[in-house]
């Protein structure tokens, strides 16, 4: 596998897009404070640093690590047993999502450099790439198979997208100079995020071509990263100084999710049992998280 730094599910190579780790800030999302709630770390074994970015409701979890040597590899974490997913001949491979089926979804890098999307079923990999792209990430898929990630063509904007077995639809949000599509539900509601006019990046859903604005309250930067099957949107946002924390909307009332004693959290896969999966940082580095919420 190749030398590269582990991402959380996404670089955006044009620049729009970088979810980089940071800690919280006063802004608007109500703060978890229960005691009942329960943080669990992930961490592959050996690894230098871990991102747990998607989880199925049977609680399978995938992610990236990079190893020892600097090599980044995509995993799958099932009851604690962890597998290393490398897409054959792949100079890096992330990991960013599963369903519950069991098919996961990521990107890889080949020897020339390039990024693709691809889908491992059991263990079979296929490639994906929007005709005429110069790279693609897949980033999600929902129960039903619907495939979304982002593309871009030469040195354009980023452009999500949908690819329902083999067909690519284009997902711009309106007036957005850039847009990435980051998961997508089995009722086919789609979360991302996009780059206004002023530079300024918003969460967004769509619903079928109705697209709605996400914005923590407050914040200078909402992305909304994932979805469950009951429409409960995971994310991150930044306050005024800058740093993230971690995020759930329910119908737009938003709570912070912040792991104990982190100096950041990045809430980014949630399943329909309300666990929630993402990173954060310490003096330790970055580690991976699963977030049981009370109750």
């Amino acid at each position: 596998m190749g030398r590269a730094m582990a991402c959380r599910a996404l670089l955006i190579t044009g620049g729009a897009f970088v979810l980089a780790a940071g800690s919280i800030s006063g802004a608007g999302a109500s703060a978890r404070t229960s005691a009942s709630d329960t943080f669990t770390t992930i961490d592959f074994p050996g690894a230098t640093l871990t991102i747990a970015v998607g989880i199925n409701k049977s609680g399978d979890i995938v992610g990236n690590y990079r190893d020892s040597t600097g090599f980044v590899h995509g995993f799958i974490d099932q009851g604690g047993t962890f597998t290393t997913i490398d897409v054959p001949g792949a100079i890096s491979t992330d990991a960013t999502g599963v369903n519950d089926k069991g098919e996961i979804v990521g990107q890889y890098t080949d020897s020339t450099g390039r990024i693709h999307g691809f889908t491992d079923q059991g263990g079979t990999f296929t490639t994906i790439d929007v005709p005429g792209a110069t790279f693609t990430t897949a980033l999600g898929v929902s129960d039903n198979g619907e495939i979304v990630g982002t593309y871009a063509i030469g040195a354009g904007a980023t452009h999500g997208f949908i690819d329902e077995r083999g067909t690519f639809t284009t997902v711009d949000f309106p007036g957005a100079t850039s847009t990435s599509v980051r998961g997508v539900n089995r009722h086919g509601l789609i979360v991302g995020l996009y780059t206004d006019g002023t530079g300024a990046a918003h969460g967004f859903t769509d619903q079928g071509g109705t697209f709605t604005t996400i914005d923590v309250p407050g914040a200078s930067f909402t992305a909304a990263l994932g979805v469950n099957d009951h429409g409960l949107i995971v994310g991150e946002y930044r306050g005024s100084t800058g740093v993230s924390h971690g995020f759930t909307d329910e119908r737009g009332t938003f709570t912070a999710i912040d792991v104990p004693g982190a100096g950041s959290t990045t809430a980014i896969g949630v399943n329909d049992r309300r666990l929630v999966v993402g990173d954060y940082t310490n003096g330790s580095g970055i580690h991976g998280f699963e977030f049981s919420p009370e109750g």
